[in-house]
């Protein structure tokens, strides 16, 4: 009989897959927006897929012309350009149910 323990996980989501860099900092940008406005505020937000589609394109752009920290936050545009890119998502599958 093996020592070895046994946890069958083969099927499960593989999170180690995601750049734990990135994945920090999106997650510092969403901690920025909680201190400023409050936590999960942009679900409330109004016309939310119109305003976040054009946020999400304006540090695109910004990103790629050159800039590569928001000068708000100091954090990454593409982390930036990440969260608001999950929002619509998010809104997405809320409208789906």
């Amino acid at each position: 009989m093996s020592d070895l323990g046994r946890k069958d996980d083969s099927a499960k989501r593989r999170y180690s897959l995601l750049p734990v860099g990135a994945v920090n900092n999106v997650v510092d940008v969403l901690e920025f927006g909680s201190k400023k406005y409050a936590d999960n505020n942009w679900q409330k937000v109004p016309s939310a897929n119109t305003r976040y589609y054009d946020a999400a394109l304006r540090h695109i752009d910004a990103w790629f012309s050159g800039e590569i920290k928001d000068s708000e936050t100091g954090l990454p545009h593409l982390a930036h350009a990440i969260c608001c890119l999950m929002f619509l998502m998010w809104f997405d599958s809320e409208n789906a149910q």
